[in-house]
């Protein structure tokens, strides 16, 4: 599996983080987070969900 593959499959990045050795989430996040574009239409529909009711 490739490190990149850890955001895809939607592992906490604190987790991957001290998986990794980096001495900051900051610098996992910079590195990574490119590379699932997807999560940010996930998000925004887990958090409708929450704020305005029904489901994600």
């Amino acid at each position: 599996m490739a490190r990149h593959d850890a955001f895809v499959d939607h592992l906490h990045p604190k987790v991957v983080q001290e998986r990794l050795g980096h001495s900051s989430i900051a610098i996992t996040l910079d590195i990574y987070s490119h590379v699932a574009p997807g999560m940010q239409e996930d998000a925004a529909a887990k958090l409708g969900a929450i704020v305005f009711g029904g489901h994600a």
